[in-house]
């Protein structure tokens, strides 16, 4: 009895590995916020995301619990320290501040990887590499869906 049971545990176990399972790091995104991105990926993306539901794409930082970026490290921990920046200010200093600080650019030429950071661990919770195949906008719309896809696979689980 107990070497059958050793053989549906292994054989239930191997099945989920091989099924695929949810991302548990993914379940506790709900709203994503999307930096600026070679290409307009990020356009393509936000339009994309938002036809699947998979995550309710914010224009406010601040109600994102996860942000989209194209490359993480210095340039990366500076634009979140911008985007998250202590209302502390005065808000003469506030309205100045945004009139004289130029938009912001993409943060590098993306070379095909995409990652999705936790706003406040600041851990990478899902990463994937992939590049258009031009920069023409019907390749970077059909990478904005592959990439979709891959998420929504996943997020649910294979």
């Amino acid at each position: 009895m107990m070497g059958i049971m050793k053989l549906l545990f292994l054989s239930l176990t191997a099945a989920m590995f091989l099924m695929g399972a949810p991302n548990p790091q993914l379940a506790e995104v709900h709203a994503v916020y999307l930096l600026p991105m070679s290409g307009n990926l990020d356009q393509f993306l936000a339009v994309r995301l938002n036809a699947s539901n998979v995550f309710l794409v914010v224009t406010d930082p601040k109600k994102a619990d996860a942000v989209f970026t194209e490359r993480i490290g210095v340039n990366f921990e500076d634009a979140l320290k911008d985007l998250y920046a202590s209302d502390g200010k005065d808000q003469k200093e506030k309205k100045a501040d945004e009139y004289s600080r130029p938009t912001m650019k993409p943060l590098t030429n993306g070379k095909g990887s995409l990652f999705l950071v936790d706003r406040k661990t600041k851990n990478v919770v899902w990463s994937v590499y992939d590049k258009p195949k031009s920069n023409r906008s019907e390749d970077v719309n059909q990478l904005a869906q592959k990439i979709v896809n891959k998420l929504e696979k996943d997020v649910k689980g294979k």
